[in-house]
C-alpha cells in the first residue's frame, strides 16, 4: 500500500496580496491554501517566513550542453574587435594542455571596425587550435590549426557560419559522457538555485539518451523537454514519440519536446533572413541573409512531423523568415511555436494570434543586440521584439534564454521583458515591454499564481516579483524551489 506524504508550506504569501497563507501539498499536488490549524498533521512542515510563492520557473529555448560547457571556455564577449578578443586568446594560449583546443565563447562581431581574419588568430596562437564561438551561436572563428582539425583547411578567413559553424560545435561537445553528465548535474542544481523547474532542451544531438542517461545517474533537478532536429526525425516518428509524452523509466522527469527546424540565421551573424538587404551587403548573394530551409522542404518536414504527434518548433528571426514560417503553418493547419520570432512585419502578428502559434521569445537578445539592430535593421526596430504587440494581439508568449546565448536564468528574461533595458541605459523601444504579471505567466507555463490542483513546482521568492524593480527583478534571490512537492533547492 502506497502511504501518502503531506508537505505543509506555512506563513507564505502570493504574489500581489500581503495575505499570509498555508499551503498543502499531498503527493505531490496542491490540496489547499488557506489558514491550517497549528495542530493539522503532516509529513514535514517548512516555515516559510512571509516570503512569496510562485508557479515553478520553465526556461523555453535552452541548449542545455553547450550551457553546461561555457563557464568552462574563455570569455571573449568583452572583445570589440577582433584584435581585443586575440589578446584573450594569447594570455590563455600557454595553460591549454598538448593536443587540446581552446575554445572561447561570446564574440558579437556585428559592430566591429573590421571582420575577423585568420592571421590575427594564427599571429597569437601557433600551432594551438583555436575555436572562438560567437555569443548568438552562428558563427565561429578557428585559426588554421583548427580549420586543419575540423576539416576546413585553407579556409581564407576562418570565419565559419551556419550549418558549418553547427558541425564544428558540435564536435567540440564530444566530451566524454561522464564529464559532460556532471557538468550537465552541476548546471542543473544551479538552474533549480533561481527557481527553474523545467527546460526545453534544443541542443543540436539526439537528446532521448542523453536525458535518460543523465536522469539515471541521478540528475533530478529539472524537467526536461527534449526536443528533436531534422536529421533525427526519422528515427523518433520510427519510435512513435510524440510531443508531450512522458518517457518511461524517468519518474516523469523527462518528456518528448518539439520538432526543431531551424530556417535562417540570426541578427548578430547578419544571416537572419530578412525583406530588405543589410547596409553593407547590397547587392551580394548574402544581402537578405541566408533562408537555410526552403518553404516547400519546411512543409514536408513539418508535415511528418505533425503527423506523427511531433510539435513542430520553427527557428525564425529575419521578418521574411517569419512569414515564410507562418505561411507553412497556416498551410498545415497545425500547432507548435516559432523560436525567436524577432523581427515581425506587421501583418504577421495577427497571424500568430489567429494560428495560434506561440512565439517562444529571449528577451534578453533585444538587450544584447539593441545596437546591433539599430545598425542592421535601421529604421525597422519598433517591429523588432515586439512583445507587448504581441500578447494584445492575444499571442502566447513563452519566455527563455537560448543559453548559453542569454543566462539560463528566467529572471534575466523576466527582467528584460518588463524593462527593456540594462542597468545604465535608456529603455529600448519601451512601448513593447510587458507586465511582471505577464512576464511571469509567460516563465511558467501560462501561470502568474499558484492553485489549488495544480502540480507542487513552485519556487519561493525573498521579493514580490509583483512589486520588484527591474533590478530586483534581475537578481531575485530565491529561497526555495519545489518539483512536485520535494525540495531541489533550499536556503530556508
Amino acid at each position: 500500500m502506497t502511504v501518502s506524504t503531506t508537505l505543509l508550506l506555512r506563513n507564505g504569501r502570493l504574489p500581489g496580496s500581503d495575505d499570509v497563507v498555508d499551503i498543502e501539498i499531498v503527493d505531490g499536488v496542491i490540496r489547499r491554501i488557506g489558514y491550517t490549524d497549528p495542530g493539522h498533521a503532516s509529513t514535514h512542515t517548512v516555515d516559510l517566513g512571509e516570503r512569496w510563492v510562485i508557479p515553478g520557473l520553465w526556461d523555453n529555448h535552452v541548449h542545455f550542453s553547450q550551457w553546461a560547457q561555457t563557464a568552462r571556455r574563455l570569455d571573449v564577449s568583452a572583445a570589440a574587435s577582433g584584435a581585443e578578443a586575440a589578446v584573450s586568446v594569447a594570455g590563455r594560449i600557454p595553460s591549454v594542455p598538448a593536443g587540446d583546443t581552446l575554445v572561447g565563447f561570446g564574440f558579437r562581431d556585428g559592430l566591429w571596425p573590421a571582420a575577423p581574419g585568420l592571421e590575427v588568430l594564427d599571429a597569437v596562437s601557433g600551432a594551438v587550435p583555436v575555436v572562438l564561438v560567437s555569443g548568438d551561436l552562428h558563427s565561429c572563428w578557428l585559426n588554421s590549426a583548427a580549420l586543419a582539425r575540423h576539416g576546413f583547411a585553407g579556409h581564407p578567413t576562418g570565419l565559419l557560419r551556419e550549418e558549418d559553424c553547427f558541425a564544428v560545435v558540435n564536435a567540440l561537445g564530444a566530451v566524454a559522457d561522464e564529464v559532460m553528465d556532471g557538468w550537465a548535474d552541476e548546471a542543473a542544481r544551479v538552474a533549480a538555485s533561481r527557481g527553474v523547474v523545467g527546460i526545453v532542451d534544443l541542443e543540436m544531438t539526439w537528446n532521448l539518451d542523453t536525458w535518460r542517461r543523465r536522469i539515471a545517474a541521478g540528475t533530478d533537478s529539472l524537467r526536461v523537454e527534449f526536443g528533436i532536429y531534422s536529421q533525427d526525425l526519422p528515427r523518433a516518428v520510427e519510435l512513435g514519440l510524440r510531443s508531450g509524452a512522458p518517457i518511461d523509466g524517468t519518474g516523469g522527469l523527462l518528456t518528448v519536446g518539439p520538432y526543431k527546424v531551424i530556417t535562417d540565421g540570426s541578427l548578430n551573424t547578419r544571416t537572419a533572413y530578412c525583406l530588405d538587404e543589410y547596409p553593407g551587403l547590397e547587392g551580394t548573394p548574402d544581402a537578405h541573409g541566408l533562408l537555410t530551409v526552403p518553404p516547400e522542404e519546411l512543409v514536408r518536414f513539418m508535415r511528418t512531423a505533425t503527423e506523427a504527434g511531433i510539435r513542430p518548433a520553427v527557428h525564425a528571426i529575419g521578418d521574411h523568415a517569419n512569414s515564410m514560417a507562418l505561411d507553412a503553418f497556416e498551410q498545415l493547419g497545425c500547432a507548435g511555436s516559432i523560436e525567436h520570432a524577432q523581427l515581425l512585419a506587421t501583418a504577421d502578428i495577427e497571424r500568430f494570434a489567429r494560428l495560434g502559434v506561440v512565439a517562444s521569445v529571449q528577451p534578453e537578445h533585444a538587450l544584447d543586440d539593441r545596437d546591433v539592430a539599430d545598425r542592421y535593421w535601421a529604421g525597422r526596430t519598433g517591429r523588432a521584439f515586439v512583445l507587448a504587440s504581441l500578447l494584445e494581439a492575444g499571442v502566447e508568449l513563452a519566455l527563455g534564454s537560448d543559453a548559453p546565448v542569454a543566462p539560463l536564468d528566467p529572471w534575466v528574461s523576466m527582467a528584460a521583458a518588463v524593462g527593456r533595458a540594462t542597468e545604465g541605459r535608456e529603455p529600448w523601444h519601451p512601448e513593447q515591454a510587458i507586465s511582471r504579471q505577464a512576464a511571469l505567466a509567460a516563465s511558467a507555463r501560462g501561470r502568474h499564481q499558484v492553485a489549488v490542483g495544480d502540480v507542487a513546482d513552485l519556487a519561493v521568492c525573498e521579493v514580490d516579483p509583483f512589486t520588484a524593480s527591474v533590478a530586483d527583478l534581475r537578481r531575485m534571490p530565491v529561497a526555495a524551489t519545489l518539483l512536485a512537492g520535494r525540495v531541489t533547492h533550499t536556503t530556508l
